[in-house]
């Protein structure tokens, strides 16, 4: 066979080789999109479930908002047909809260974190519906503001020292800090406290016309009968940042018990009774855990 020929069989057999590898390639491009649309339905699925279980819960009297809800479960379709979740994660923020009437009003974030749950119909949560749950934390977060009118200390904040013998604690790395005790409070008290007394002339930093002094105050938490009870224990000094203010001695304990106090009933998700209380960074939160529960969506 001439040459001309033979180069022209090699041609041949490269040519039957090319199409195969087409072939395969456009199989595995076929597989990586059948594989993306599937995630992506599966998280748009997702997404329709926690609005609509949002929705369900935004019904409830005394949430005002849409809340955040986030579920767990992956594939998510394998859990909606089965109506079986891993968990939820539940906040439900500016909530109306009692005791500030005539305060400018206090408001709060209600959360809750379920166990492994179960629900009839998961294709379509309505208000009326109950979940089945496993277990249930649940909390309500008071911020400095809340608790500065809880307290008519309108200047107040909140802070959380790092864990005893941890510099630096409390960072990114070991996340925001809680305590149940020695948590600090620093705000302005007028001088006598009784002198702030009137609600149209508060002891502010700004608008208070009398005498008064700003100070950082060791307290400790605790409930009592369901209730928040905030017991200042000492003018506080430690490391964290404060204010070292000169208090007259015979006001010292008169101002260090303006930071004492026990708040009003807050209510907590589902009507749960709070069980303990502790700072977490700038605010303070109510605690409550369940074991198995039934909960009606629209009562949280």
């Amino acid at each position: 066979m001439s040459e001309p020929d033979r180069r022209g069989d090699h041609g041949t057999g490269s040519d039957r080789r090319v199409p195969g590898r087409r072939y395969v390639a456009i199989a595995l491009i076929v597989i990586v999109v059948t594989g993306l649309l599937a995630v992506l339905a599966d998280v748009g699925l997702a997404i329709r479930t926690e609005y609509q279980m949002s929705r369900a819960i935004a019904a409830s009297p005394r949430v005002s908002f849409d809340p955040e809800v986030t579920l767990s479960g992956f594939p998510f379709l394998t859990h909606v047909r089965a109506g079986r979740f891993d968990g939820a994660v539940i906040a439900a923020r500016d909530v109306t809260l009692p005791g500030c009437e005539g305060r400018g009003g206090c408001r709060g974030e209600l959360g809750a974190t379920l166990g492994l749950w179960h629900i009839d119909d998961a294709w379509d949560i309505t208000a009326d519906d109950v979940v089945r749950t496993e277990s249930v934390s649940a909390h309500t977060k008071l911020d400095a503001v809340t608790m500065a009118r809880y307290l008519g200390i309108v200047d107040l904040t909140v802070s959380t020292p790092a864990p005893d013998g941890k510099v630096g604690g409390g960072g990114p790395q070991d996340g925001a800090p809680s305590r149940q005790s020695g948590v600090v409070l620093t705000g302005t008290v007028a001088l006598p406290p009784s002198a702030g007394d009137d609600p149209d002339n508060p002891p502010s930093a700004s608008t208070f016309d009398g005498p008064k002094v700003r100070v950082s105050v060791s307290v400790d938490l605790s409930v009592q009968d369901g209730r928040l009870a905030i017991r200042a224990t000492d003018y506080y000094t430690g490391p964290e940042r404060h204010v070292d203010a000169d208090v007259p001695e015979a006001m010292r304990a008169a101002v260090l018990d303006r930071f004492t106090t026990i708040l009003p009933l807050i209510p907590l998700p589902w009507g749960l009774t709070p069980q303990w209380a502790a700072s977490l960074g700038g605010d303070i939160l109510l605690h409550a855990d369940s074991g198995p529960a039934d909960l009606r969506l629209d009562a949280f």
